[in-house]
């Protein structure tokens, strides 16, 4: 495979986890709880558990990716064995679980570890007429420090090639994840935000999301923000930017 891989680009039927942490992932009968992994500060393992409601027997794969996002917002992941799985294959007979042990290799220093969990769902022998879609979860994992960590977002309004776009850059140690964004105009009217991933900002990264405007935004107006995040609702003005 190739050294990096961009996420939500496989194909396969994939589900991308940003759930509270203790939510279970239920797709074609398989369960997979939780789908959010927190590691504090000190810890370096934990487990998920994978359930099989399925009437035939399923095989998993579960492998390490490092997490970074790239100068788009885009997530990209490349493998590491600093986040190691055991075991990394196994088999689930129907109606059973399995416990898959995840373990930090080395704790974070100084900012928030990012990584992902890949779970895919291995193929059985082909049956004739049949057609398998085989599953693939993508879990993010974060690992703390022991220093304390903390998000610093800041917003902008910005323009590029005649497309408006609601731009988060995040200055903090620690991720942000961000739900239920809505973006009003100073004349009352909603800009709506169109969201198709997961919304995690995370440290050091800048997120951004296009805004499907009915008509144009004029520098240095000021638009309203909210939104529920993980630490807390977020109420802000927001100033359009003068410039591209």
């Amino acid at each position: 495979m190739n050294a990096l891989v961009r996420l939500c680009s496989v194909a396969a039927l994939l589900v991308c986890a940003s759930l509270p942490a203790f939510s279970s992932a239920r797709a074609q009968g398989l369960e997979v709880v939780p789908v959010n992994v927190q590691l504090a500060p000190g810890q370096q393992a934990t487990t998920l558990t994978v359930t099989n409601r399925n009437a035939d027997k399923v095989s998993f794969q579960v492998r390490g990716f490092s997490w970074q996002q790239d100068a788009k917002g885009d997530d990209v992941l490349a493998p590491t064995d600093a986040l190691m799985s055991s075991p990394p294959i196994a088999t689930v007979q129907p109606g059973a679980s399995q416990v898959v042990r995840l373990v930090l290799r080395q704790p974070p220093q100084g900012r928030e570890g990012t990584y992902r969990i890949i779970f895919d769902q291995l193929p059985t022998p082909s049956e004739p007429g049949m057609i398998h879609v085989l599953i693939r979860l993508s879990i993010p994992v974060f690992a703390e420090p022991a220093s304390r960590v903390v998000p610093e977002v800041t917003w902008r309004i910005s323009n590029d090639a005649g497309r408006w776009w609601l731009v988060a850059t995040n200055h903090g140690t620690r991720h942000l994840t961000v739900s239920k964004m809505k973006l009003v105009a100073p004349d009352g009217q909603e800009l709506p935000v169109e969201v198709k991933a997961p919304p995690h900002i995370l440290a050091g990264a800048t997120r951004r999301w296009p805004i499907q405007a009915k008509a144009g935004l004029s520098p240095n107006e000021v638009a309203h923000l909210t939104a529920d995040a993980d630490v807390g609702a977020i109420d802000q003005r927001i100033t359009v930017d003068t410039g591209p």
